[in-house]
């Protein structure tokens, strides 16, 4: 009787023991299940939020979640290099069209063409979207996401009181910002100035709606042929011969120039509609947005694009493009632009009502037909990060000449 009660109670441990073993081992399949996708991303707006989007996409995915880090825009580029040199980067992050040829060079960015070729939504994106931002070897590595196209923001109570029309030429612009730059208060000190240049990083964008449009480009040799140090020297005199940007120029970045035009201090600037919103927000109909004006060969504006990247390191490929082609999808890629502030990639959010913002909508649109890229090169991205802005400040000092400051150019991208 003792002998079958020990084995009976012997066979309860054991089933006990299988049954807690085989719980574990469905517990742990079911945990190897879930993937984790790490997305980097950035946002102008502090308050925005992408929460909503994350729950939808899980809720549509159960076996995948998104690990979202929001990162600063000033740290943004350094600290993504540092992870990819690291051998840790994100699965998916949102990156500048600019720093593509450095992560190319790097291998660190997985190519899309397999997925895309087989995507529901691939002619849903508009074509001018898929060509900007394809690279020159003819894989396309990012997932268009948002359309940024820089235009001129102005104050119409400005312009509506000294009677000025929207200037179409860089000439008609140059005897609208004069005439714009005045004492408004009889102190004898200018106190409204008819441009605000972005002299700091990121200015390149103003840099380039000026030179890039009057003879200069990025070929070997187009930086410094007589017409691109030419149309160098127009865009220099603005702030130091016809001074019609502020003393602080040199050193004024983003948060400078649109607070100068939301006090009044400045009267014209260029940036995109991500800033529309604090601007309605601050002025009212006392702004508004025109394309920038026609150089001697033309227009061109920047096309100044944050789309996503699956990093080739990444251990969830497949989760990580589920990820990037739900957020450019319509209804997904609306929702958004409406935290972003920009623009939607999709043919079909054509027609959607982006309210008061619509002026700034209309002004993105038409230019989009002009809007360029800086060069496909790996040496785009420290030109734009440090080459850009400390030899643009030292010609708006006077430290150097127009011809001086386009060779510095054209010996970064193409050495002696």
């Amino acid at each position: 009787m003792k002998k079958t009660a020990a084995l009976f109670l012997l066979g309860i441990i054991v089933s006990t023991l299988l049954f807690a073993g085989g719980k574990q081992e469905a517990s742990g399949k079911k945990e190897a299940e879930v993937q984790s996708v790490n997305f980097w991303f950035h946002l102008d707006d502090p308050e925005a939020r992408v929460d909503s989007l994350i729950q939808k996409f899980e809720q549509e995915n159960p076996g995948i979640k998104i690990e979202a880090e929001r990162v600063p825009w000033d740290a943004y580029h350094q600290r993504l290099l540092t992870a990819v040199t690291a051998g840790s980067p994100p699965d998916v992050s949102q990156v500048k069209l600019w720093w593509q040829p450095q992560l190319v060079e790097l291998k660190a960015l997985e190519p899309l063409d397999k997925w895309i070729s087989t995507w529901q939504g691939r002619n849903d994106i508009y074509d001018r979207v898929w060509e900007l931002t394809r690279y020159t070897d003819g894989k396309q590595y990012l997932m268009p996401l948002q359309m940024v196209i820089l235009y001129m923001y102005y104050r119409t109570d400005m312009f509506k009181k000294l009677g000025l029309s929207i200037p179409e030429t860089r000439e008609e612009f140059l005897d609208v910002a004069k005439k714009l730059t005045r004492d408004t208060n009889g102190d004898g000190n200018v106190d409204v100035y008819g441009f605000g240049i972005r002299g700091a990083r990121g200015g390149h964008d103003w840099w380039g709606a000026f030179v890039l449009s009057s003879g200069a480009n990025f070929e070997k040799g187009g930086l410094t042929t007589p017409e691109a140090i030419a149309a160098n020297q127009w865009f220099i005199d603005l702030y130091r011969v016809h001074k019609v940007s502020p003393p602080t120029t040199p050193n004024d970045g983003f948060k400078e120039i649109i607070a100068n035009m939301q006090s009044g201090r400045t009267a014209t600037t260029i940036h995109h509609i991500g800033s529309a919103k604090g601007m309605v927000d601050a002025l009212g109909d006392k702004i508004s947005a025109f394309p920038v004006p026609e150089g001697t060969e033309g227009r061109w504006t920047s096309f100044g694009d944050e789309e996503n990247a699956i990093f080739s390191a990444s251990k969830v490929k497949e989760a990580a493009w589920k990820w990037i082609s739900f957020l450019a999808t319509k209804e997904n890629n609306l929702t958004w632009q409406k935290a972003s502030g920009q623009i939607s990639v999709n043919k079909s959010n054509a027609e959607a009502d982006y309210g008061e913002l619509s002026r700034f909508v209309k002004a993105t649109t038409e230019s989009a037909d002009f809007a360029g890229v800086l060069p496909a090169h790996p040496a785009t991205a420290e030109f734009v990060e440090s080459v850009w802005p400390t030899t643009m400040q030292r010609a708006f000092l006077g430290e150097i000449t127009s011809k001086e400051m386009m060779e510095i150019f054209e010996k970064h991208f193409y050495g002696e």
